[in-house]
């Protein structure tokens, strides 16, 4: 079994990266459970770049596997807002309803029609020698015109994801783990996995 650190102070966001990788070949921690409590700054100007920075923070200092990703909310009529700045969009200490309410606010008078968005992830696993894999994922949606729903965090009560009439707020986790950006770019990351080196490749085939 490998143990892989979850580069994340984010309760959610830890529960959900390991109830998707649904792997027993590989198990999960969160960094408090390697004593690695600093909060990373998300500094970078891209999703992938914020990622790297976390895992490689954490690599550093605890020298075991680690996963990290970023992730945020892209609105079309936002011309890509809140992207990485998701997580503080309303303030650095933003709660999620208050980003919820700026991102209605802002789409006020905009049409169903116009509220086009997406969730996007990107996520990367760093090895202690350095070697450093990546993936990007994705899910299309609009954007609701009021919250629905308390299920989940972050955006997840103003998002319907294409092909649903329901918020992820809404949604069961089972449907909303199969289809979000989280699971696609997880997904990804597995075929990368099992693509590029001959040692996870195997662990993950058997």
């Amino acid at each position: 079994m490998i143990k892989v650190v979850i580069a994340s102070n984010n309760p959610g966001k830890i529960k959900e990266i390991k109830d998707i990788w649904g792997d027993n070949k590989f198990k999960f921690l969160s960094q408090k459970e390697f004593g690695f409590i600093e909060n990373i700054e998300e500094d970078q100007d891209s999703f992938m770049g914020n990622a790297l920075k976390k895992a490689l923070s954490v690599v550093r200092a605890v020298n075991k596997p680690t996963i990290a990703d970023d992730s945020g909310l892209v609105v079309d009529a936002l011309d890509g807002e809140p992207g990485i700045f998701s997580a503080r969009y309303a303030g650095i200490n933003a709660t999620d309803g208050k980003n919820n309410e700026k991102v209605l606010r802002l789409l006020k008078d905009v049409p169903p029609g116009l509220r086009g968005a997406q969730f996007c992830c990107a996520m990367v696993l760093v090895l202690p020698d350095g070697k450093t894999f990546s993936a990007e994922g994705r899910c299309k949606g609009m954007i609701a015109e009021q919250p629905i729903g308390n299920n989940g965090f972050g955006y997840d009560p103003i998002f319907i994801p294409n092909g649903y009439d329901e918020t992820f707020g809404q949604l069961p986790n089972h449907i909303k783990r199969g289809i979000s950006h989280r699971a696609d770019a997880i997904k990804n990351l597995k075929e990368n996995l099992m693509a590029s080196t001959h040692y996870f490749g195997n662990l993950l085939r058997d």
